[in-house]
């Protein structure tokens, strides 16, 4: 049977920027507890005294993420404008598609190419001025969307970046926080890329370096 810890414990776990802060003993339970009321009440499926929450909120020990101190050491910031995301079903073709895809823009040094796959969709991000060639190529694939006027911001990470505990956490967290909504991302060992609906492009470049700054 579930309990009144059991199910505020459950809230928390399922709320980083809630649990972040209690982490940090910068919440005050009581509030706290009269915040939650109203869904501790519909997940039990009955009336729960404010003070039972508390109670539950002392019980809770939330794991502290270490402090990131190498976000200074974040490299250069590219910003790219003009970019246009499809998204393919996969098919019994769509590796020819993007064999002849790449043959034909191989030498587009300065276009920006992306390609990305799962076990049902592929993606591609492409300089706007390719959307033709794109269309050429995967005129007989399934279309699921395209999206256009995107614009990207690759960072260069640190070098010990895959050891770093909650850099993404902490750089999405801030994202959050501002209303900016990422349309899509991108990694590799070394670089970081957010695509981004072009209204949001310059607050979030002002926030990624506000991020190397501090």
């Amino acid at each position: 049977m579930k309990t009144i810890t059991d199910c505020v414990h459950n809230i928390l776990r399922h709320q980083p920027f809630l649990e972040d802060a209690l982490s940090r003993d910068i919440i005050n339970f009581s509030s706290l507890a009269i915040d939650l009321l109203p869904q501790v009440e519909k997940i039990m499926k009955k009336p729960v005294k404010p003070g039972s929450i508390v109670m539950a909120l002392r019980r809770y020990h939330p794991r502290k993420i270490k402090h990131i101190d190498n976000l200074r050491n974040l490299g250069d910031i590219v910003v790219r404008s003009g970019i246009t995301e499809y998204t393919f079903l996969n098919s019994n073709t769509i590796l020819t598609s993007q064999s002849n895809l790449l043959e034909n823009v191989k030498n587009e040094t300065k276009a920006y190419f992306t390609y990305s796959s799962n076990f049902q969709e592929s993606n591609i991000l492409v300089t706007s001025s390719l959307k033709n060639v794109v269309e050429k190529h995967f005129k007989n694939e399934t279309c699921i969307s395209v999206a256009d006027n995107l614009s990207s911001i690759s960072i260069a990470l640190p070098e010990d970046n895959s050891k770093a505990i909650g850099l993404y956490f902490y750089i999405f967290k801030l994202l959050a926080y501002e209303g900016i909504p990422v349309f899509e991302i991108i990694s590799t060992s070394n670089y970081f890329t957010l695509f981004l609906e072009k209204e949001y492009v310059n607050k979030a470049f002002l926030l990624m370096n506000e991020i190397k700054e501090n």
